[in-house]
C-alpha cells in the first residue's frame, strides 16, 4: 500500500479500500472503456494518479455506513471496512495471501505509476521489486486459471465450493483484463515492460485443455470389448462434454461478456480433439475403429454439441470440421467398401438358400393362400438397415447409397434362377414363379417408394431387371392358359363366330376355368397377371378379326358384326372386371372397332379413324386398311381416303402410356 493510499484513509479509525468498478478496470463494455479512457487522457493523469485522486476525495465517515462510496461510476456499494487498523489488509503481500488478486494487481499498478518523476536510480531499484512482485502474482494468476476446471461433479453441486472457486477466479480474471489495459498505457507512454497476461491466460487454457484431453478424469461406463482407440475417444468425448458444461454453468460468470469464454473453450476442445483424431487416422485402422471414428465425427460429436445448454452458448458452425475432407474420404471409402462387401455377402446367402430349396425339391411356403419366398423381405431388411446406418456413420445419404451398387448384379442372378426354374418346368415350377413374382413386387415397391436408398443408376437398372422378370413370369404362367384356349381363339373372326353366339360364350367359360390355375399369388400379383391376360386376349381377338376371314358384304352384315363385337366387348369387360383387371380401357378398343364396322359414310369413317389415331398413336395404316377390308362394299379409293386422314391424328395428344403399345403388338399380315 503506497503512502498516498494510506494518507487518504489515515485517522479514520478503520481501513477503507475501494474496489474499482468493471468500467474503471476495463472489464466493462467497449464503449464504457473508451469513455473512461477518454476522460483519463483529457485530464492527463495516469491510472495510479486517478486511483489515488478518487481515494483522497473520500470524507472521513462518522460511522462505517457513511464510508460506502455511492459514486455514479459504481452500480452498487463496493467499499471494504475493517474496524481494526492493526489487522487491516494494507500490503501487496497481505492481499496476495488473502487471494484478493485483483486488488493486489491494483497496488502494483499504483506503485508503478508512482515511479514517474523519480530519479533513474531510485526508479530502477523500485521497479525491480515491482517486477518481482508482478511475477509472483502472475504465477498465482496462472495457477488459478489452471485450477478453474478442478471441481469434481460432486463439488459442482456444492454451492460453497463453487462460490469459493468463482470468487478467486473472478478476481484473477479482472486482474488479467486490468493488466491488459495497463499494457495499452505502457505502449502509449513507451515505458515499462509489457505483462502480456491475456496472452498467458490464453496459452494456459490451451495447456489446461490439452492436459485434460490427454488424461481424462471423467469415469466412463463399462465398455467391454472396445478397442483402446475407442476407449480413448470415449474418454476424451466425455471429458469435453463435462468440461464445457462446467464452463457454461460455473466459469462463464467469472468473465466479461465480450470475452465469449464459452466459444473460446469450445474452440480449444474442438481443436484438441481434432488433432488427436488426425493422429489416430494416420495409422492403419481396422474396420471397427474406422466405423467408430466416422460415427464420432458425424453422429456422437454433433450430438454432444446439440445438448441444449451447449447449443445455447456455442456457435458450432464456427468450429468447423473435426477432420479434413481428405481424411474423411479415406475413412468413408474403407467403411463403404466393407459395408458393400457385407451387404453383398448377405444377399448372396439369401439367394443361395432359395436355390438350395429348389434343388432339394422343397415347395415354397404358403401364407394367406399365396406362395411366398423370404428372399425379397430379407434382402430389403438388410438394405434398409445398412443404408440407414451408413448414412448415420458417413453423414451423407449420397455416400450411403453406394453400398447398394451390387443389387443389380444380385437381381440378374435372381433372374437367371427364375429362368432356370422356367426352363426345367418341373411340377412345382409354377409355385416357385408365383413366389418369385411376389418378391419382384416387393423389390419394385422399395425401389419406387424408398428411392433415396439407391443411386439413380442402381434404381434404374434394378427396375429394368424386375420388369423383365415380371414379363417372363407372366408369360410362363399364361402360356399354358393360351395353349388350352387356342382352339377357341381360332374361331374368332370367322363366319361361325358371327353366326353362333355360343362360340364366344364357350371361350369365356373356358377362360374362367383356366384362370383358376393362376391362384396362389398375392392379390396384387394376381391382379397384374389378370390384367396382362386381359390385354393379350383382347389383342388375340383383334388380330383374329383383322385376318379378314369374315366378309361383311353389306350394311346388314356390318350391323350384325357391330352388334357381335359390342356384345363380346361387354362380356369380356364384365368377366375381367370381376377377376380384377386394371385395364378397363381395353373395352373401348373393341367398341371403336365395332363403330368402324357399322359406319357407312366415308366422312364419318374418316372422323372415327382420326379419333382412334388420337387415342392409340400406334394404330398404323396397315391396321386401318385391314379393318376397312372387312367391309367389302368400301372401294379401294375410299380406303385410301380414310387411311390418309390417319396422319391428321399424329399431331394430337397421347392419352395413356398403355394404349400406345396395343396395336403395335397386333401383327397384321
Amino acid at each position: 500500500m503506497t503512502d498516498s493510499v494510506r494518507a487518504a484513509t489515515a485517522g479514520s479509525g478503520f481501513f477503507f479500500m475501494r474496489i474499482p468498478t468493471d468500467i474503471e478496470m476495463g472489464v466493462g463494455s467497449d464503449s464504457e472503456r473508451s469513455k473512461m479512457s477518454n476522460v483519463m487522457n483529457k485530464t492527463g493523469r495516469s491510472m495510479g494518479v486517478w486511483i489515488r485522486g478518487k481515494l483522497q476525495k473520500i470524507k472521513r465517515p462518522s460511522n462505517p455506513q457513511e464510508g460506502i462510496n455511492t459514486s455514479p461510476l459504481m452500480d452498487e456499494p463496493q467499499s471494504l471496512f475493517v474496524t481494526d487498523s492493526s489487522t487491516a489488509i494494507q500490503t501487496f503481500e497481505q492481499l496476495y495471501d488473502a487471494e484478493c488478486l485483483f486488488e493486489a494487481s491494483l497496488v502494483l499498478i499504483d506503485r508503478e505509476n508512482q515511479l514517474l518523476g523519480k530519479k533513474p536510480e531510485e526508479e530502477a531499484q523500485q521497479m525491480e521489486k515491482i517486477t518481482a512482485d508482478r511475477k509472483v502474482l502472475e504465477k498465482k494468476l496462472l495457477r488459478t486459471i489452471q485450477q478453474s476446471l478442478s471441481l469434481s461433479f460432486e463439488q459442482v453441486q456444492d454451492k460453497a465450493a463453487v462460490s469459493a472457486l468463482t470468487m478467486v477466479l473472478t478476481s484473477a480474471v479482472k486482474a488479467i483484463y486490468q493488466e491488459e489495459e495497463q499494457d495499452l498505457l505502457r505502449k502509449q507512454e513507451r515505458r515499462g515492460t509489457l505483462s502480456n497476461w491475456k496472452t498467458l491466460h490464453d496459452s494456459t487454457l490451451h495447456s489446461l485443455v490439452e492436459d485434460r484431453m490427454d488424461n481424462p478424469s471423467v469415469p466412463i461406463a463399462d465398455l467391454t470389448g472396445q478397442s483402446s482407440i475407442q476407449l480413448d475417444i470415449h474418454g476424451m468425448g466425455r471429458q469435453l462434454k463435462e468440461d464445457l458444461l462446467m464452463v457454461i454453468n460455473v466459469l462463464k460468470s467469472c468473465y466479461p461478456l465480450d470475452a465469449n469464454i464459452c466459444q473460446f473453450y469450445a474452440r480449444l476442445y474442438h481443436q484438441s480433439l481434432s488433432a488427436r483424431l488426425r493422429k489416430i487416422v494416420d495409422y492403419v485402422l481396422d474396420d471397427k475403429d474406422c466405423t467408430f471414428i466416422l460415427r464420432w465425427v458425424n453422429e456422437y460429436y454433433p450430438g454432444i454439441l446439440k445438448n441444449p445448454e451447449l447449443a445455447s452458448e456455442i456457435d458450432t458452425t464456427a468450429l468447423g470440421k473435426l477432420l479434413p475432407d481428405e481424411l474423411l474420404d479415406n475413412l468413408e471409402k474403407q467403411y463403404l467398401a466393407t459395408q458393400q462387401s457385407e451387404l453383398s455377402t448377405c444377399m448372396d446367402r439369401v439367394l443361395e438358400e432359395e436355390k438350395r430349396k429348389w434343388i432339394e425339391g422343397e415347395q415354397p411356403a404358403m401364407e394367406d393362400g399365396s406362395f411366398t419366398s423370404p428372399l425379397a423381405y430379407d434382402i430389403i431388411q438388410f438394405i434398409n438397415g445398412m443404408v440407414k446406418a451408413a448414412e448415420t456413420v458417413t453423414g451423407s445419404q449420397r455416400q450411403a447409397q453406394k453400398i447398394t451398387c451390387q443389387l443389380p448384379d444380385l437381381l440378374q442372378r435372381f433372374k437367371a434362377f427364375q429362368e432356370d426354374i422356367i426352363k426345367q418346368n418341373k411340377l412345382y415350377s409354377k409355385a416357385y414363379v408365383k413366389a418369385i413374382l411376389g418378391c419382384v413386387e416387393q423389390f419394385e415397391d422399395i425401389l419406387q417408394r424408398k428411392g433415396h436408398l439407391f443411386p439413380d443408376k442402381v434404381q434404374k437398372n434394378c427396375l429394368a431387371v424386375l420388369t423383365d422378370m415380371k414379363q417372363s413370369g407372366h408369360t410362363f404362367l399364361l402360356s399354358s392358359v393360351h395353349k388350352n384356349l387356342k382352339p377357341q381363339y381360332q374361331k374368332l373372326g370367322t363366319n361361325d363366330w358371327l353366326k353362333k353366339t355360343t362360340l364366344f360364350e364357350k371361350l369365356l367359360n373356358d377362360m374362367e376355368h383356366e384362370l383358376q390355375d393362376l391362384e396362389g399369388m398375392t392379390p396384387s400379383c394376381h391382379q397384374d397377371v389378370i390384367s396382362r391376360f386381359h390385354e393379350e386376349v383382347t389383342r388375340e381377338y383383334v388380330m383374329r378379326l383383322l385376318r379378314g376371314e369374315v366378309k361383311l358384304k353389306d350394311r346388314g352384315h356390318q350391323q350384325k358384326a357391330f352388334i357381335t363385337v359390342t356384345k363380346n366387348a361387354e362380356s369380356l369387360h364384365d368377366l375381367f372386371n370381376k377377376l380384377g383387371s386394371k385395364k378397363d380401357w381395353l373395352n373401348e378398343i373393341l367398341n371403336n372397332i365395332a363403330e368402324v364396322l357399322k359406319l357407312q359414310d366415308i366422312p364419318a369413317l374418316q372422323i372415327q379413324i382420326v379419333s382412334m389415331g388420337h387415342a392409340y398413336p400406334d394404330l398404323s395404316e396397315r391396321h386401318v386398311s385391314a379393318l376397312l377390308k372387312l367391309k367389302t362394299n368400301v372401294s379401294r379409293e375410299d380406303r385410301h381416303r380414310v387411311k390418309a386422314t390417319l396422319s391428321d391424328a399424329r399431331d394430337g395428344s397421347n392419352e395413356g402410356v398403355e394404349r400406345l403399345y396395343f396395336f403395335s403388338k397386333v401383327v397384321v399380315k
